[in-house]
């Protein structure tokens, strides 16, 4: 008995030191360091494609017996594009959540690989919003950033950011097609050409769009191979030429971020085209909806793409589209 007691005193005296070691610290206020401080937030999401927008939000800040900012500037390790910029205004939420900048410096200047704002307004703390444009030069590579921030009393700090993969994929926004017209998609260019513009660029020309509505069969909206079986390209008049068999493989659920634009939180990236597998797949896709898709692989195996309808208008024989595509060879 007295060893089971010994056992069970030893057994409680262990779970107590436990819980008393998991007890919550209390929570105190963190002490401000007085001196010139600054950090950083990468305020944008999904690949890194060129032609858009890193953005990142730089706070700095001093107390202000310690005196006023004086300048800011962020250093890419590759030069972005001409439209790369620093704000020289400072936002706030109002109450109707609309965003409302304060300007407390000059526009931003670009030199070389550095971005710099010059404050004009006498001020200690700053959050300033960063837009790094993606240039070609950056394609499959890797980009670093270099945030900095200086006071009037001498002082200054930096905060580096990155490196960030920049994707080797392409994207097109808001394409318009439309049956019997803007009808023919190259991948290639990106592009949906009339018969006269397909015929000068036939090798190129990859799917077609059409809208049929059928008693006997769903048809609708859909992409269709061009050197596919005839029944699936009722009434088209392919221009000379144009005979390419591509793969296409339907996606209803699969709503990519960058082509409907902010609606959904799921995004397309290299390693999705990298890993895709439609070899077994049709060479048309027919009855396509709004906010659906197809995977696309073209007859050479030289492209594969993503197409996402944002918009279809079946009284006019219509649609919107927009691309992401990714270069294999």
């Amino acid at each position: 008995m007295r060893s089971k007691y010994f056992q069970y005193t030893s057994w409680c005296l262990a779970l107590f030191l436990l819980m008393a070691s998991c007890k919550e610290e209390p929570y105190e206020v963190p002490v401000p360091k007085d001196a010139l401080q600054n950090d950083c937030i990468k305020r944008s999401l999904g690949p890194n494609i060129v032609g858009s927008n890193i953005e990142f939000a730089y706070a700095m800040a001093l107390p202000a017996t310690k005196g006023k900012l004086v300048s800011a500037q962020v250093e890419a390790s590759i030069a972005g594009a001409g439209t790369t910029y620093l704000e020289h205004r400072s936002y706030y939420t109002d109450g109707s959540g609309v965003d409302v900048g304060i300007e407390i410096g000059t526009p931003s200047i670009n030199q070389g690989n550095t971005t710099t704002v010059n404050f004009s307004k006498d001020t200690n703390a700053v959050t300033l919003r960063y837009f790094y444009a993606i240039p070609e030069e950056a394609r499959g590579k890797a980009v670093s950033f270099k945030f900095s921030a200086k006071s009037s009393n001498g002082e200054s700090v930096n905060y580096s950011m990155g490196p960030y993969t920049i994707a080797k994929m392409d994207m097109a926004l808001d394409i318009p097609v439309k049956d019997a017209e803007n009808c023919f998609i190259s991948i290639a260019d990106m592009k949906a050409y009339n018969a006269t513009d397909a015929a000068a660029n036939a090798a190129k020309i990859d799917i077609v769009y059409l809208y049929r509505a059928m008693s006997t069969v769903a048809f609708n909206h859909s992409f269709v191979s061009p050197g596919t079986k005839t029944e699936y390209l009722p009434g088209v008049v392919l221009p000379p030429g144009v005979n390419n068999i591509s793969k296409i493989s339907r996606a209803w659920a699969l709503r990519d971020n960058n082509l409907a634009r902010d609606k959904y939180g799921i995004y397309i990236d290299d390693i999705d085209f990298q890993q895709l597998n439609i070899a077994s797949a049709p060479d048309y896709a027919i009855n396509l909806k709004e906010e659906a898709g197809a995977w696309i692989e073209t007859a050479d195996g030289k492209y594969r793409a993503y197409i996402y309808i944002n918009k279809v208008n079946n009284g006019s024989k219509s649609a919107v589209i927009s691309m992401k595509r990714y270069t294999m060879k």
